[in-house]
């Protein structure tokens, strides 16, 4: 009984301690943009007050939380979040971050940047996200239009639940991340909107966007040179210019991509469902890619490599090799499903396996088209004989 007596005193004397030493470094600090001046009325810019309290949250000790709350519209002029943070930071983002007009824009290539921010989750709570105003732009293709969120040398990013609409150029662009992901992201603009890619992926490994919708007037995402290891899956597309390898090789750039596996995406109304492109004069490979499961509905190209990108085709150093597409079903808007356009020296390991492309009309068919391209069909319909081995 003294033993026992003689333990919970000591225990009573050391368990401070240890709780204080496991909460070091926990603290989950709270910043709310409305307490550094934010109005919220989408006429005030906030730009300040956001800048401000990311500031606080990034500089914050263990982990900290910046809220912005619903029920507002954010007029943000144009911001640049910019680390190292001491701090993981949180952003609920709950309400609407809105561009300012074309006229009153500062912004020529990004609108609003994150650069150098490890381990950073934006929240939006399937309720808040940003809106760019990108139909004043559309109207005025030769302005310089900005990009809309540009992710810079972020590693372990977390972005989800947002809604992003109306960016005057492409959507969200990821350079020189890592281990990063995507998911639940909703991307809306018009058909008809020039350049407006959903996603633009250079330079990054390890990238990971899921369940997502990109309603767009471009490439609903890319997949551009030095990326490696990138994995697009239940992403639906359309309308918009589908998913993209490239293009690689522009302004003679030596561009590398591998190891990119797209799966269980649907292409509604596209302009092209999985796509390879490359400009003729550049260097680099595009291998090791794999589109599989994926579900068309009158889509013009459903599969297309283009080793003549905005060219007419001659001989380019960029390689095209091992790509798998498996597992296609649905509706072809073009009668050419499968057009295998590849440059003199050839494009290798190509595998078409268990698709099944017809013609969205009723009473036609569905061909193909070869030229340079080497590989195996199993169980394809159109057959793509012109496949050689």
């Amino acid at each position: 009984m003294q033993g026992f007596i003689a333990l919970a005193l000591i225990l009573g004397f050391v368990s401070p301690c240890l709780c204080t030493r496991m909460n070091v470094g926990t603290e989950n600090a709270i910043y709310n943009v409305i307490q550094y001046g934010a109005r919220g009325d989408g006429i005030t810019d906030d730009l300040q007050a956001f800048v401000s309290a990311f500031s606080s949250a990034c500089k914050a000790a263990g982990m900290s939380t910046l809220i912005i709350p619903a029920g507002k519209k954010y007029m943000v002029s144009k911001a640049n979040f910019s680390g190292p943070c001491s701090a993981r930071v949180l952003i609920q983002l709950e309400g609407q971050i809105v561009a300012p007009s074309r006229a009153a824009s500062k912004s020529k290539l990004y609108w609003i940047s994150v650069k150098y921010v490890n381990e950073l989750t934006i929240d939006g709570n399937n309720k808040g996200g940003f809106h760019g105003g990108g139909r004043t732009w559309w109207q005025c293709p030769t302005c310089d239009r900005p990009k809309m969120l540009f992710f810079h040398s972020c590693n372990g990013l977390n972005v989800r639940n947002l809604r992003i609409l109306n960016s005057p150029k492409s959507h969200v662009s990821v350079n020189m991340c890592n281990h990063s992901t995507f998911s639940h992201i909703s991307i809306n603009s018009a058909a008809a909107s020039p350049n407006t890619d959903g996603f633009d992926i250079s330079r990054s490994n390890n990238i990971s966007i899921e369940n997502s919708k990109i309603r767009s007037g471009d490439d609903c995402i890319a997949v551009n040179g030095g990326s490696f290891f990138i994995n697009i899956t239940r992403v639906t597309c359309g309308p918009g210019h589908g998913i993209s390898i490239g293009s690689l090789g522009r302004n003679r750039l030596n561009d590398k991509v591998s190891d990119v596996h797209i799966r269980n995406c649907t292409f509604i109304g596209t302009t092209n469902g999985a796509r390879i492109k490359t400009v003729p004069g550049g260097s680099g490979y595009a291998r090791q890619i794999t589109f599989e499961q994926i579900i068309l509905s009158n889509v013009k190209n459903p599969i297309i490599i283009d080793q003549g990108y905005k060219i007419s085709p001659t001989d380019t150093s960029v390689k095209v090799s091992s790509v798998t597409y498996r597992g296609f079903i649905g509706t072809s808007a073009s009668k050419i499903a499968v057009n295998l356009n590849c440059s003199s020296p050839g494009c290798f390991n190509i595998l078409l396996d268990q698709n099944n492309i017809v013609a969205t009309q009723a009473g036609k068919k569905t061909s193909f088209f070869c030229r340079n391209a080497h590989g195996t069909v199993r169980n394809t319909f159109p057959n793509v004989s012109c496949l050689s081995s």
